[in-house]
């Protein structure tokens, strides 16, 4: 934008016995050089008035030695450096926001205990890694290694719905677990929960929740759906679907798909790539057919991989071959 310098009031020979300074609210930014003006005074009728135009564009130069200006190149006015910085490593990884599924059982560890700080941390480093680079990540947690709702219903005139609700605090036990470990070495995250647990978390608000990815914080959403009857893998594929995340990463305790129980059949291989239609035919133990389903009609690419393995996470996050990879092919 340039300006333009110009009085109303007439021009008279200059007398310096008569010479009064003008006050000091009409002193204004002064013109770097007369060849590129910057403001137009207007005084008439006791008020003054400022006319900007776009008619000149041009770097100001330095009147002391008549060199330019150099201009730093900046962000547009709308955009924030870390979406600069987004924009420009998006070319350099397969994708830029994921959701990261952590099954409660990989959590335990070794089972010695319900969760090991050592599988937390590691989650962490690998998490805070990615994040650094740009990419947006959100999680989902499980709480099997605590409580598990479809396992318990029934014990005790305990109902199926009451169970899962169990389970569901279970998740968020996991959560806030989580989220201290990452806050501890300088990851900003945030615990929001399927129904209102408003003094430990926030509730779960799709916006809001997008908004924090977008400003580099690792979301963990807890309480799987908030609704009984409903897995936790199930409310990872309706959030990554809710976020318009790019992509399922399902941590787990195994190294992908295989093409039949390894548990019962040892000459099951581990698949590299599938399709959703045979993960449902075949009834591979990936996960429940309502989360599969899911992600088949929003067309949501599966990774499943070892939690276990060193280093799995950031790369099945950056988009490197690992595991198994459902859809998307």
């Amino acid at each position: 934008m340039a300006f333009s310098t110009s009085f109303s009031r007439p021009i008279v020979p200059f007398n310096t016995k008569s010479f009064q300074p003008f006050s000091p609210s009409l002193y204004f930014l002064k013109p770097l050089d007369q060849n590129v003006p910057l403001m137009s005074y207007k005084r008439s009728c006791g008020c003054m008035g400022i006319n900007c135009s776009s008619s000149e564009v041009g770097p100001p130069s330095d009147p002391m030695n008549g060199r330019q200006h150099q201009i730093p190149h900046m962000a547009p006015f709308n955009m924030t450096m870390r979406e600069v910085a987004l924009s420009q490593s998006q070319s350099s990884y397969k994708w830029r926001r994921v959701l990261l599924k952590v099954s409660g059982e990989a959590l335990a560890g070794d089972q010695e205990q319900n969760i090991d700080p050592k599988v937390t941390m590691a989650i962490a480093r690998e998490v805070a890694a990615v994040t650094r680079l740009g990419i947006e990540v959100a999680i989902v947690v499980g709480g099997g290694n605590i409580f598990r709702g479809a396992s318990w219903a029934g014990s005790s005139g305990l109902d199926r719905s009451s169970a899962d609700y169990i389970g569901m605090l279970a998740t968020v036990m996991n959560a806030i677990f989580l989220q201290a470990t990452m806050e501890s070495i300088g990851i900003p995250t945030r615990v929001q929960t399927a129904f209102r647990m408003s003094e430990v978390a926030e509730p779960y608000i799709r916006r809001r929740a997008i908004r924090h990815l977008e400003k580099g914080r690792v979301v963990i959403f807890a309480a799987g759906t908030g609704n009984p009857f409903f897995t936790t893998d199930t409310a990872a594929a309706l959030r990554c679907a809710e976020i318009n995340a790019e992509v399922m990463l399902k941590a787990t305790n195994v190294d992908g798909v295989y093409s039949d129980n390894p548990r019962h059949n040892p000459n099951a291989t581990l698949l590299e790539t599938t399709t959703y239609q045979d993960v449902m035919l075949r009834d591979l133990s990936v996960m429940d057919m309502t989360a599969i389903t899911l992600c088949h009609e929003n067309k949501i690419p599966v990774v499943v991989f070892n939690l276990n393995e060193p280093g799995n996470i950031s790369k099945a996050i950056i988009g490197e071959r690992v595991g198994t990879l459902i859809g998307g092919m």
